[in-house]
Order: C-alpha cells, then sequence, then structure tokens
C-alpha cells in the first residue's frame, strides 16, 4: 500500500463492501427501481448494453437462470451500482453544504466479495458501469465455458478452520480453499471426486456441516487458469484509471489503487482464493470502524459480525435501508 494510500486510511474510519455471488435473489433491486430514477437509469443502460433484459430477470426470475454464472455477475454489479449511486445522492440531497460522503467523510476503503470487487472498482471511478459491466460479462461467460468444459464443484465447510481445511486439500489434491469467509465458514473448491473427498475428510475432522454449492463452476481455483488466459488478453486492453479511494484486494488482502496492481488483480482474482477475513482485519487495523453493506441481502455484514462483532456494520440494501442510513 503506497503513502498516499496510508494517508487516506489512517484519516477516515468508514468502508464500503459490496457482495458478490450468493446475495442474488429474485426481486432484488425492484423497489428502488421503482422509487427512484437514478436506479431506473442503471437497469435501463445495462438491458440496452447487454441487449437482453437483465432488469426483468433481476426483478421477475427464474431463479435457476439468474443464478447462471454468465447472468449472476452482471445482475449484482447492477444492482449494487444502482444503489451505491442513489445512496450518494440521497446523502448529498440531505446534507448538500457537506463535502461528499456522511458529511465529509471520504470512505478509508472499498471492497467487494468475489464478484463484489466489480463494484468496488466502479464505486472508486477505476471503471464506469457500462465497461465494468461488459467486463464482468466477459469474465462470467468465460468462467461457464470453463465450467461446462471441465465441472468443478464447490461447498461451504461450516465449523471448521481454514488451516485444518488448507491440510485436507493439499493431502486429496485437485481441491483448494476458494473463500475464507470467516472464522468457521470456509468454501472448497475443485473436481468433484476430489471435492467430495475432501468434504468427506472435513467431517471425520470436526467439521460440523458441509453444503454443496449449485455450482459447477470452481471459483477461485487454479481450474480457472483457462479463463484467466483468456481474460487477460480483454483485461490488458482496458484503459484503468487510478482508485480515487483504495480498494482492499481479495487476493492480497492489502490495498491498491494504481492501474498496473489493479490489472494484475482482474486476472489473479479468477484463480485466486478470496482472502475476506484478512481483508476485513485489515481494514480495521487501518481504522475502519464502520462498515457499509451495499448490495441485495446482508451477508457480508454476518461475515464481518463473526470476524469482530466490536464494528459498527450498515446496511444499504433495500430503499427502506437507504432511508434509514439517509435519516441516521
Amino acid at each position: 500500500m503506497n503513502s498516499e494510500a496510508v494517508s487516506i486510511a489512517t484519516q477516515n474510519k468508514l468502508a464500503f463492501v459490496f457482495p458478490g455471488s450468493g446475495s442474488q435473489y429474485v426481486g432484488m433491486g425492484r423497489d428502488v427501481y421503482d422509487r427512484y430514477p437514478t436506479a431506473k437509469c442503471f437497469f435501463e443502460e445495462a438491458d440496452a448494453i447487454l441487449h437482453f433484459p437483465l432488469s426483468r430477470l433481476c426483478f421477475e426470475g427464474p431463479d435457476d437462470e439468474l443464478m447462471d454464472a454468465v447472468n449472476v455477475q452482471p445482475a449484482m454489479l447492477t444492482v449494487s451500482a444502482a444503489l451505491w449511486a442513489v445512496l450518494q445522492e440521497q446523502v448529498e440531497a440531505k446534507r448538500p453544504t457537506s463535502e461528499g460522503w456522511f458529511q465529509g467523510r471520504t470512505p478509508a476503503f472499498v471492497a467487494g466479495h468475489s464478484t463484489g470487487e466489480y463494484t468496488a472498482l466502479f464505486a472508486a471511478g477505476v471503471l464506469d458501469f457500462a465497461s465494468a459491466l461488459r467486463l464482468v460479462r466477459e469474465r462470467g461467460r468465460l468462467m461457464k465455458e470453463v465450467g461446462d468444459k471441465k465441472p468443478g464443484a464447490m461447498a461451504a465447510v461450516l465449523g471448521l478452520e481454514v488451516g485444518p481445511l488448507r491440510a485436507i486439500c493439499e493431502e486429496v489434491g485437485n481441491v483448494w480453499v476458494s473463500n475464507d469467509n470467516a472464522p468457521g465458514q470456509i468454501v472448497l473448491s475443485g473436481s468433484k471426486p476430489a471435492l467430495e473427498k475432501a468434504l468427506q475428510l472435513a467431517m471425520g475432522r470436526g467439521a460440523k456441516r458441509v453444503v454443496p454449492l449449485a455450482v459447477n463452476i470452481a471459483s477461485h481455483s487454479p481450474l480457472m487458469e483457462p479463463a484467466a488466459e483468456s481474460f487477460a488478453i480483454i483485461v490488458n486492453g482496458l484503459t484503468l484509471n487510478k482508485a480515487q479511494v483504495p480498494i482492499v484486494s481479495n487476493v492480497s488482502a492489502s490495498a491498491i489503487v494504481e492501474p498496473a496492481d489493479i490489472r494484475r488483480e482482474l486476472v489473479q482474482h479468477l484463480t485466486s482464493p478470496v482472502r475476506w477475513v484478512e481483508s476485513v482485519r485489515y481494514m480495521i487495523a487501518h481504522g475502519v470502524q464502520t462498515f457499509v453493506e451495499i448490495g441485495p441481502k446482508d451477508v457480508l455484514s454476518g461475515l464481518i459480525k463473526r470476524i469482530d462483532r466490536s464494528v459498527c456494520i450498515l446496511n444499504a440494501g433495500t430503499v427502506q435501508e437507504i432511508e434509514m442510513l439517509v435519516e441516521t
């Protein structure tokens, strides 16, 4: 993290975090679309760019189509970006004399969990919405293509810490820790036979429960290397801006602001684990006391509470939550 980012981080105690795949649900974003013209513009732009009614898929489903990797990633970006823009608009309207967020408090960091990192890139000014949407759509397409050719699998393991699970993965082979979400909540990715064996070992070594995920893609694992190679060509052709707010990387669990670092992050993100526990602790260590989760549901809020119960967590996932946040 460079000296500029350190200066920003130590002067502020607020972070915005954005959820990724897994937080989606049919109906997400409908209330903010109906209530605020700003939000409606995001959905209309997404429909036009993608040449299909993403908004209708978000609002009406069907659920299995929404869950498809090629759809859920742009859907989560669109909903979270619309919520972010509305929240910013409403705060500024409520406090016209303030200098930005929450009476002049620029956030110390932004961070996204998995696909949520793309919303963080948009919020930090690295990419405009249209560019982020096209990029995340292509990312989902490449991941789906790999999953269709060589299906993988993922499962959450509850009640066992990351160290023992890494040892199990090394013992089995062809399976990896893909998400270190919270103490006692770890996600594994790998080939189906290897994952099944790893889950059996995990249960035998103290895990309380294992929950297979309804995917055929081994996200955030080396099995995504073919997708990463193709994605790198696209990323290297992009123009990226320097981040206006430090972004806490899923890959390194530290802050990045420079385009070269962000470019490397985007490619490595496909094959590297999501280090969410370390990312949250990094932000807290640099002075963050309040997290605002911007996006559907409150999955990240629950994870952050499990990581550190001393912090304050606010949510902006619905019209009601935005209005409550603005008023307080």
